[in-house]
């Protein structure tokens, strides 16, 4: 093998081994989750999506079907407790507590779950 050959494989080696190791180191700082979140409608997925627009928050996904919060964040720069007390005091109920009684108050009468909603004020709020 030629030298100029074998310094190119080398190169494409230490390369590629740089770009595995670094989507490792990437991949450990980052951890996932899913957990219920209570929630009526569109205007629901935005305020706890919205709640979640914080640092160390990657990916934040609630399922208007499921009430699922889907979560991707850096266990180093946030805690999954943290991540459920943002939702709570966003209005929202989770699987590890309950939203605080003025936060709940706050969301529209539409997006209460824990009694039947409202049935006016529908309009725009992006209910299926």
């Amino acid at each position: 093998m030629k030298i100029s050959n074998l310094l190119q494989t080398t190169t494409i080696l230490v390369f590629f081994g740089f770009l595995a190791s670094t989507s490792t180191l990437r991949a450990q700082n980052r951890e996932e989750s899913r957990f219920k979140v209570q929630g009526n409608c569109e205007m629901c997925k935005e305020r706890i999506e919205t709640a979640l627009d914080v640092k160390g928050m990657v990916v934040a996904d609630w399922d208007v079907h499921t009430k699922e919060l889907f979560v991707v964040y850096n266990p180093k720069k946030i805690k999954l407790s943290d991540i459920h007390k943002l939702v709570q005091n966003a209005g929202h109920d989770t699987d590890c507590g309950l939203a605080p009684a003025e936060a709940y108050a706050k969301v529209h009468g539409c997006c209460k779950y824990r009694e039947e909603p409202e049935e006016v004020g529908h309009k725009g709020h992006g209910h299926d």
